[in-house]
């Protein structure tokens, strides 16, 4: 199974991975794990527009999600100036099975167009990239960022 990714998201993705090993190298210096906020990530405006306070109910959005899983995305080809990309990270990391793939995930992407179906994206361990599939009701989640849901 061939998984396409356009290459802003690939930079995107980048760009979070290195932030994500910043926040790693620093919560590792501090000897403890830091509880990362939420982050929303404007696609047309190409940068982080809000962070938010990544509470109980962010995490059982997440966790809702990754238990909706239904697959492995074989396609993924976002528009390039569609939507939002929100990074959910796990207080505790969360075994996901696609398929026969199971992988941990601490980090929890959700790629939003209102026009296509929204998509996952997860780490495992090696930093391998997983494209996700999975049906869940995004319109309280929406809401509580402050965006309007389609």
């Amino acid at each position: 199974m061939t998984i396409k990714i356009q290459k802003w998201v690939l930079a995107a993705m980048l760009g979070w991975m290195c932030l994500i090993m910043l926040d790693s190298g620093a919560a590792a210096a501090n000897g403890a794990r830091d509880h990362k906020p939420v982050q929303i990530f404007d696609i047309q405006a190409g940068k982080v527009v809000k962070t938010m306070e990544n509470d109980q109910q962010f995490q059982q959005y997440a966790a809702g999600w990754l238990a909706s899983v239904s697959g492995l995305s074989p396609q993924f080809t976002p528009e390039n100036k569609c939507g939002y990309v929100f990074r959910v990270p796990l207080e505790q990391p969360i075994e996901v099975k696609a398929g026969e793939i199971k992988v941990t995930a601490s980090d929890v992407f959700l790629f939003y167009c209102p026009e296509k179906p929204a998509s996952l994206l997860i780490f495992d361990a090696e930093r391998k990239p997983y494209i996700l599939s999975f049906k869940s009701d995004l319109k309280p989640f929406l809401r509580k960022v402050g965006l309007p849901a389609q």
